[in-house]
């Protein structure tokens, strides 16, 4: 899948600690429950051993967000917290495994679910960022992404006859025949599903299932955008000096087939959420299971009071990143950007450092798409995910996003912008991942504001002219080689870092024991 803006890198809209547990969870359900036509009444999960998920699936929102896409609901739902309890209330029976499976992958998800007609298995991977790829379906290598609508066909006699004729009825974009042990599927493609109507044509079908996207951006037939990398990016540019906003419309614009005015409309609609969750986080949040509580109210009063340090505009970064984080942590709604655990270093220096110049929304908008095509860069080269890149995939991402968008406030150049990008992702190489009692919270706080901060510093030192040696497109590359020479215990598992300290295990066996408390039965309601 040719990589979106927004469904890859500035979104989704979601609750949750963790989209790549939460948002990509329930994408899965979601897709799942169509899979069984909306009707099942059992539900197995298994999760390999050693995989994340394990550790992480019921404190990182991979239980909410796969039951809430099970009950159909959406990232933003705000029922979402009770989603496993509501599920069995319905009748439906839950039982979740962890199983030696060998997954390569370590965020996979696999599902059967049973009804009193049919049994159909699901495998899953959340790749970052709220991104997910279903890739197999009852033993059949598929590839869905949620980006278009999906026709399963299973056939009895000769697959590739059926597809032969289902090509001259219906205008697909993609159509894959297989086969396994005897039993034989086509995966359908297309702007539309194919209808009953066409069905009834072939011969041999006997089971039909459509699978909605579960996407924002559709992807047409044969996708072609302008450029993937940065490299390509300044080639296609030719020395004009296009502002990175504009090329990043021009990319998003082939990549959804959609107007100049519509992506921007688009990005001032997740403006106007974010501003809304800042003002929320700043009043005040609550939420039962978490480690730290409100301080972004105490930091605006002392702020405004003049009573800590000069800070300028950074003074209202950091308090706008850090109300960003408590409504995260409260369930509240927020927008992946690029990730839920990185969601607030990138739009909160851009909301905080646009309201300190005066600027106007459509101008947020414009630096949220200059970061947009820096992550389109990563997105495409490598990942968000921490479970496979530690936090240099989240945070690191993060303030290389967040310094583009900054020099694009300022007005720089487009070269100004891809070096700042680059030598604020130089300084975040290697970060691991964490999480303090297996919540998403700290030391993900101070991540991010350092990311902001980061950003920032390297937006101004390009601004001045700095030089950032290595180009953007090497140290994606780099970052991406000390992935995988970092252990897995640094890489989002609660199995290293602050982790495994006496202090964080004692507030996770106590956040563990208020959450049996309160529940009785450990379902994750919250």
């Amino acid at each position: 899948m040719v990589v979106s803006i927004f469904n890859d890198v500035i979104g989704p809209v979601m609750r949750g600690p963790s989209s790549s547990h939460c948002a990509a969870a329930l994408r899965i359900g979601r897709l799942a429950r169509e899979l069984m036509g909306n009707d099942f009444t059992d539900v197995l999960v298994e999760f390999d051993r050693n995989g994340s998920l394990p550790t992480t699936h019921d404190t990182q929102g991979s239980d909410m967000g796969l039951f809430g896409g099970l009950m159909g609901w959406d990232a933003a739902d705000e029922r979402l917290p009770g989603s496993m309890q509501t599920l069995k209330n319905t009748g439906v029976r839950i039982a979740i495994e962890t199983v030696d499976a060998g997954d390569p992958h370590p965020n996979t998800y696999r599902l059967t679910l049973r009804s009193d007609k049919e049994t159909h298995t699901l495998r899953a991977i959340s790749t970052g960022g709220g991104i997910m790829e279903v890739i197999d379906i009852d033993g059949f290598a598929v590839s869905i992404f949620g980006d278009c609508r999906e026709t399963l066909l299973w056939v009895e006699g000769d697959a590739a006859a059926v597809a032969t004729e289902l090509g001259k009825h219906f205008d697909a974009y993609y159509i894959k025949v297989m086969e396994a042990e005897k039993r034989r599927l086509l995966q359908v493609k297309g702007a539309e599903f194919v209808s009953d109507e066409v069905v009834a044509n072939l011969s041999g079908v006997n089971s039909v299932k459509r699978l909605s996207p579960v996407l924002p951006i559709l992807s047409g037939r044969d996708v072609k955008v302008p450029f993937t990398t940065c490299a390509e990016m300044l080639e296609f540019d030719a020395g004009k000096g296009t502002p990175l906003w504009k090329l990043a419309v021009a990319y998003e614009m082939a990549r959804g087939g959609i107007t100049e005015a519509e992506v921007i409309a688009k990005m001032v609609d997740i403006v106007r959420i974010l501003r809304k969750s800042v003002a929320e986080g700043i009043a005040g949040t609550e939420y039962e299971d978490r480690v730290l509580g409100h301080q972004s109210g105490r930091f605006d009063e002392m702020m405004r009071a003049g009573q800590l340090l000069d800070g300028g505009a950074l003074n209202k970064i950091i308090l706008y990143v850090t109300a960003l984080m408590e409504v995260k942590s409260s369930m509240g709604v927020i927008v992946a950007a690029p990730t839920a655990g990185a969601c607030a270093a990138l739009p909160g220096a851009v909301i905080a450092m646009a309201e300190s110049l005066n600027l106007s929304e459509e101008d947020m908008a414009k630096a949220l798409l200059a970061s947009g095509i820096i992550g389109v860069f990563i997105a495409t080269r490598w990942t968000f995910a921490a479970e496979v890149g530690g936090c240099q995939a989240e945070g690191g991402s993060a303030a290389s996003m967040a310094a583009a968008a900054l020099v694009t406030l300022a007005n720089g150049s487009l070269n100004q912008a891809v070096a700042a990008s680059s030598m604020a992702f130089q300084s975040m190489i290697g970060l691991i991942c964490d999480p303090i009692a297996n919540r998403v919270e700290a030391p993900c706080l101070g991540k991010n504001v350092m990311a902001a901060a980061n950003a920032l510093c390297n937006a101004n030192m390009a601004l001045a002219g700095y030089d950032p040696l290595i180009p953007l497109d090497e140290v994606i590359e780099t970052a991406k080689q000390v992935a995988k020479q970092m252990p897995r215990e640094v890489r989002c598992t609660n199995l290293g870092g602050l982790s495994i300290t006496p202090t964080a295990k004692a507030i996770e066996a106590r956040l563990e024991a208020k959450r049996a408390s309160s529940c009785g039965s450990g379902c994750g309601c919250g």
